[in-house]
């Protein structure tokens, strides 16, 4: 039986859609061009990590974490998730679960948040009750300042490890991502209350309902001129629609994969590009297209 689309569509019903046709075909594939000593697997630029995941596998990554959210936090609809995370598969993975589970998803760049804890400003711009989701290097920073999460119910910390690793060292009142997230099942089944008119994003002091969302991705991809052949590459944060558009809804929205690149090396780029088939970019500043063939989107 093919999956039809409802009449309002929300964002969980565009990765419904993508495995309803091609679920095996690459949805997101990420590089971190950071050189670790503890790199455990080859890949071909030296130092880059490259995870690479399916609709089927991205969709499995959204249940359990969309399970973890309602059943391991008891966050209901129209909850808030302030995600303190930067650009990585993780952080896509954690939006469609947000939207999967009917929460407003709030991006805050991490770069942000320690640099106005450094200066002695509240950092996260949020206000009244949370959940907070942060990258493993910003969790001292939060947690040393009582201003910074007076306001967060859970603190939920990520390691980002390149195989999904669990935190170097907790800290204490933060669970552990990693160590919870796979235990909870990869079928997710959301509440009636759950709809496309519920609020979903809030970007730059903008917030949009799951419909509004889809209608700037569809709005993205047809100005983008993507399509189910387009190899999107970026490196926009995810704290514009811009990029949220680029990292994953406009590419869920047109049928075409996204490269999500972090701490990119300029002399990866040429060869990544080749390797990885990229018909357009996204970010990337002060690369150009020596053969003109790959398309600057933003």
């Amino acid at each position: 039986m093919s999956h039809r689309e409802p009449a309002v569509p929300g964002p969980a019903d565009l990765l419904r859609l993508r495995l309803a046709g091609d679920p095996s075909r690459p949805l997101v594939t990420y590089y971190d061009d950071r050189v670790r000593p503890d790199q455990p697997t080859p890949t071909d630029l030296p130092g880059a990590e490259r995870v690479e995941l399916s609709a089927r596998t991205f969709d499995n990554w959204v249940a359990k974490t969309a399970n973890f959210l309602v059943d391991g936090l008891a966050a209901e609809p129209g909850g808030r998730v302030v995600l303190a995370l930067p650009p990585h598969w993780q952080t896509a993975v954690w939006l469609m679960a947000c939207w999967s589970a009917g929460l407003v998803a709030e991006p805050v760049d991490p770069a942000t948040v320690l640099e106005r804890a450094a200066a002695g400003s509240e950092p996260l711009g949020a206000s009244g009750p949370y959940l907070l989701a942060a990258a493993e290097e910003v969790l001292d920073v939060v947690l040393a300042d009582p201003g910074v999460d007076a306001e967060a119910e859970e603190i939920v910390g990520l390691s980002l490890h390149p195989l999904g690793g669990p935190l170097a060292d907790c800290p204490v009142g933060v669970t552990d991502y990693a160590a919870e997230v796979r235990s909870y099942g990869d079928r997710f089944a959301a509440g009636p209350e759950v709809s496309p008119d519920l609020p979903a994003l809030t970007v730059t002091k903008t917030t949009l309902t799951g419909a509004e969302l889809v209608a700037e991705a569809r709005a993205a991809a047809a100005k983008w001129e993507l399509d189910a052949d387009a190899r999107l590459l970026t490196d926009l944060p995810f704290t514009t629609l811009d990029g949220v558009m680029a990292g994953l809804v406009a590419p869920l929205a047109s049928g075409a994969s996204v490269i999500i690149q972090r701490n990119f090396d300029k002399a990866a780029l040429d060869r990544r590009v080749t390797l990885e088939h990229v018909t357009a970019v996204a970010g990337v500043p002060g690369w150009k297209d020596a053969s003109g063939s790959v398309r600057r989107l933003a």
